[in-house]
C-alpha cells in the first residue's frame, strides 16, 4: 500500500524531469553496528491469515514481497517531495520532450539464487505486464509505447506522449522479476510465487498461515546491509491481538489502529513511540453500475448526510482528521486545495439538504425509506470486519446518519480476502475503504479514483477505480496532467479534478487515512521519524518496507 504524507508535500514533477539527480541511499544512513543475531517482529493487522503467496503483481499480497524480496528501479520518497534514490537503476534521464526515459541498470547485482541481474530482466518485467494486463496494476502500458534494451546496461522506455508523472509508477511502483524464472510461468496472473527469488535485502525463509519468516540476503548488493538478521511477520485477523503484541513488547514495529493509544500503548514504556503522517482518503466507495447509485442526486444526498467530524471522533478517536469532498488531503497538499470551489459546493453535514435533494430528484419517503419507481434506497455496505475503527465508523455513525435521511444501509463485515474479491470485482453496492496507493501529489490518488483505464468490467478485478467511474472529459484531464511539467498547469488541472469530485461525487471521503506507525526503540534504532522521514513508515507501504528495514539496526 504505497503512499502517505508528512508535512506539506509539493509535487516533484520538476525534479523527476531533470534526470538522474540522487539523494543519499539507504546504505549511507545506517550507523548502527550489528553484533550477533537480531530480529524485528511486525504487527500489522491484515485481517487474514497468510496464503503464502508472494506474487508482486497480485494486489492482495504484493506488500509481502515488494521492497523486501523484489525491488524497484528507483526509490521515490513521497515524504520528501518525491526525492529519488537510485536503486536497481544507477541513474535515469528524460529525453525527446519527456517522451523517452532511459535507465542505466546497476551492475554487480545478483538474484538471491546467484544468477546475475541484468537489463534483460528489466525489459522482460515490463513486457510481461504488457502481455498479461492483469499484472499491470498501475496501467503503465496505458502511456507506454515500447520498452527496449539499449546496449548492455540500459533500458529505454518510450511513451505515447509526455508522461512525467508516470515515472513514479514505473520507477518506484513496478517490481522487477527474474526472467530466468518468470519466463517459464504459464499464467503469471494466478502464479502463487511461493518461493520468491528477488534482488532484495531479504529472502522468504518460511511461511505458514500464522507467520512469515524473512532472513537477510547475505549476498545483497548494498554491502553490509541489512543489519537485522530476521524479520517475523505474524498474521492477525483482528486488531486486538496485534495491539497486545505491541503493548507487551512482543512486536517492535506496528502498523494498525490502536484505541486509546496513549493509555494502552505509549504509557507502557518510554521506548514506545508513534507517528501518524497524513495520508490518503478513507470513505464510502460507491458502485456506479448500480441503477440507483448511478443517480448523482443519491450520491450528493449521502455526502451531505454524513458527519465527517463525528466519523473521525467515534471511528478513529480523532487520530484521523475529517476529510473533505474535494479529495485533497490537507494539510499535506494544502497548496492544491481550492477552498473557494469547496465553499461553493459546501459539503458540510446537512441532513435537511440531503432530504431536499432526494425529494427534488423525485424520491418519496415510504416507511422511513426513500424510494422511486418502487425501488428503495436500500443498500448493503461491505467492510473489513477485522478493522474495528472502520466497523465503528460505519455501524455507529454512517448507518444511523443515512437512515435519518431515508437511506437504508446494511453493514456486511467480511474477512479481508472476501472483501478484496468483492471490491475489486465490483460485487457490492457500497464499500467502506480506500485506494491501495497514492503518490507525491494529489493527482495520483485522484487518478486512482477517476481514471477509467484503471477500472474493469463487473466480474473482472480492477486495480483501482473500484467504483467503475468513467468520463472521457476526466480521462482527458488526467492525460493532460501527465503531459506537463508546469506547476501552474498541474494546479489548474487538479482544481478541475476537485470539481469532478464535488459535482459527480463518485466517492465520499470521510476521514484522512493516516500512516499507522508504532515503534519500539529499546533495542532497535534507525526508525523513520518526523525529523528523518526517509520512507513511509507503516509496514504495509511498499517498497518503503524494504527501505525501512535497511535503516534499522540492533542497539545491542
Amino acid at each position: 500500500m504505497k503512499w502517505r504524507g508528512s508535512l506539506v508535500a509539493l509535487v516533484a514533477v520538476s525534479l523527476l524531469a531533470l534526470g538522474g539527480t540522487a539523494v543519499a541511499g539507504a546504505s549511507g544512513a545506517n550507523t548502527g553496528k550489528s553484533s550477533g543475531s537480531s530480529s524485528v517482529t511486525i504487527s500489522n493487522e491484515s485481517g487474514t491469515t497468510w496464503t503464502c503467496s508472494f506474487n508482486p503483481f497480485n494486489p492482495t499480497v504484493n506488500f509481502l514481497s515488494s521492497g523486501t524480496v523484489y525491488e524497484e528501479l528507483t526509490f521515490v520518497n513521497t515524504l520528501k517531495n518525491g526525492a529519488t534514490t537510485p536503486w536497481l537503476a544507477s541513474s535515469y534521464a528524460w529525453s525527446n520532450g519527456n517522451k523517452s526515459l532511459t535507465f542505466t541498470i546497476r551492475s554487480g547485482v545478483k538474484w538471491s539464487d546467484g544468477t546475475p541481474f541484468t537489463a534483460k530482466d528489466v525489459m522482460f518485467s515490463f513486457n510481461l505486464i504488457k502481455r498479461f494486463k492483469g499484472l499491470d496494476l498501475n496501467a503503465d502500458w496505458s502511456v507506454l509505447s515500447s520498452v527496449a534494451q539499449k546496449g548492455s546496461n540500459q533500458v529505454v522506455f518510450n511513451f505515447k506522449t509526455s508522461a512525467v508523472p508516470y515515472f513514479y509508477y514505473i520507477a518506484d511502483e513496478t517490481p522487477i522479476v527474474p526472467e530466468h524464472i518468470w519466463s517459464s510461468i504459464k499464467n503469471p496472473i494466478t502464479y502463487a510465487d511461493s518461493t520468491p527469488v528477488g534482488t532484495g535485502p531479504y529472502k522468504m525463509n518460511k511461511c505458514t498461515p500464522a507467520n512469515i519468516t524473512y532472513t537477510k540476503n547475505t549476498n545483497y548488493w548494498q554491502k553490509g546491509l541489512p543489519k537485522i538478521d530476521t524479520v517475523y511477520y505474524p498474521s492477525f485477523t483482528s486488531n486486538d491481538p496485534a495491539n497486545q503484541d505491541l503493548a507487551n513488547g512482543t512486536a517492535q514495529w506496528g502498523s494498525q489502529f490502536i484505541p486509546s493509544i496513549r493509555s494502552y500503548y505509549l504509557s507502557k514504556n518510554p521506548n514506545f513511540h508513534i507517528w501518524f503522517p497524513p495520508v490518503l482518503n478513507v470513505g464510502v466507495i460507491i458502485n456506479l453500475t448500480n441503477p440507483l447509485l448511478s443517480n448523482v442526486a443519491v450520491r450528493q444526498a449521502m455526502a451531505f448526510a454524513i458527519d465527517r467530524t463525528k466519523v473521525s471522533q467515534i471511528g478513529e478517536y480523532g487520530y484521523e482528521p475529517a476529510a473533505n469532498q474535494t479529495g485533497i488531503v490537507t494539510p499535506t497538499f494544502s497548496s492544491f486545495f481550492d477552498s473557494s470551489l469547496a465553499n461553493q459546493y459546501n459539503y458540510s453535514y446537512d441532513p435537511a439538504k440531503a432530504i431536499s435533494i432526494l425529494k427534488k430528484a423525485g424520491f418519496k419517503m415510504v416507511g422511513g425509506v426513500f424510494q422511486k419507481n418502487g425501488k428503495k434506497l436500500s443498500f448493503s455496505i461491505i467492510n473489513i470486519g477485522g478493522y474495528s475503527d472502520w466497523v465503528a465508523a460505519v455501524g455507529e455513525v454512517i448507518e444511523p446518519e443515512l437512515k435519518a435521511v431515508g437511506i437504508q444501509i446494511s453493514p456486511d463485515n467480511l474477512t479481508t480476502p472476501t472483501y478484496d474479491a468483492q471490491l475489486y470485482q465490483g460485487h457490492y453496492d457500497l464499500a467502506y475503504g480506500a485506494q491501495p496507493v497514492g503518490g507525491p501529489a494529489p493527482y495520483y490518488e485522484l487518478r486512482d479514483w477517476l481514471y477509467s483505464k484503471n477500472t474493469a468490467p463487473i466480474g473482472t478485478s480492477a486495480s483501482s477505480n473500484f467504483e467503475r467511474y468513467s468520463s472521457p472529459a476526466t480521462d482527458a484531464l488526467i492525460n493532460a496532467y501527465g503531459a506537463t511539467t508546469s506547476s501552474a498547469t498541474q494546479h489548474s488541472i487538479t482544481d478541475q479534478l476537485e470539481k469532478v469530485m464535488l459535482s459527480d461525487v463518485p466517492f465520499i471521503p470521510t476521514t484522512e487515512e493516516v500512516d499507522w506507525y508504532q515503534y519500539d526503540s529499546a533495542n532497535i534504532g534507525g526508525w523513520a521519524t518526523p525529523a528523518n522521514p526517509y520512507a513511509q513508515p507503516a509496514a504495509y507501504n511498499y517498497p518503503d518496507i524494504g527501505v525501512m528495514l535497511l535503516h534499522l539496526f540492533p542497539k545491542k
